[in-house]
């Protein structure tokens, strides 16, 4: 039966809804238990949130005469994408070009290095409210910056950094993990 009161958006957690951390860092298994420490937060996500392809492609078989008489699973890419728009944030910065090729503050002058070094994988954690005060977080246990977008440097527009990260199998084979909880009711409230 259907239920409306199961129709949800989502907005981003107060405080910041994507965070990344390194590969081993202790991962959440729930919707709502403290990040570990290692997770920095990737700042303002433009207003088209983010969003996740994960469907698999499959390669249809024929027999001869042209009936198809199977179809094969060939590729399961599980993909997030989002446009950080906090381009003085030398967290954001990482994340796009890397760790070893940002280097400073805004302080002292921060450091770019442009080059083709391959991203490191790294963990991932997308926090969100739901309708109701529902919590939902996504972790990619194993991520990698696929591809990033034109950056676009105009009057009148936010600096952005359009990010698709690839969600790697962990060693039990999956790509990603949702956890979804309610929120818990106040006492004598």
């Amino acid at each position: 039966m259907s239920n409306a009161t199961n129709v949800t958006a989502a907005k981003p957690k107060v405080g910041g809804a994507i965070y990344s951390a390194p590969l081993g860092t202790k991962l959440p298994t729930n919707a709502t238990s403290k990040l570990d420490a290692a997770f920095v937060a990737l700042g303002y996500v433009s207003e088209d949130g983010a969003t996740n392809s994960n469907s698999p492609s499959s390669e249809n078989i024929k027999a001869w005469g042209g009936d198809t008489v199977n179809s094969v699973q060939t590729e399961k890419e599980d993909t997030f994408s989002y446009t950080l728009i906090e381009a003085l944030n030398v967290d954001v910065l990482k994340e796009v070009y890397g760790n070893e090729n940002v280097s400073g503050d805004l302080s002292s002058g921060i450091t770019i290095t442009a080059n083709s070094k391959e991203l490191k994988e790294h963990c991932i954690v997308i926090e969100m409210l739901l309708k109701g005060g529902v919590m939902k977080r996504i972790v990619l246990p194993c991520a990698k910056v696929s591809e990033v977008g034109e950056i676009s440097y105009k009057d009148g527009e936010n600096v952005g950094y359009e990010t698709t990260v690839q969600a790697l199998p962990d060693e039990h084979e999956n790509t990603h993990y949702e956890y979804i909880q309610a929120a818990k009711p106040t006492v004598g409230g």
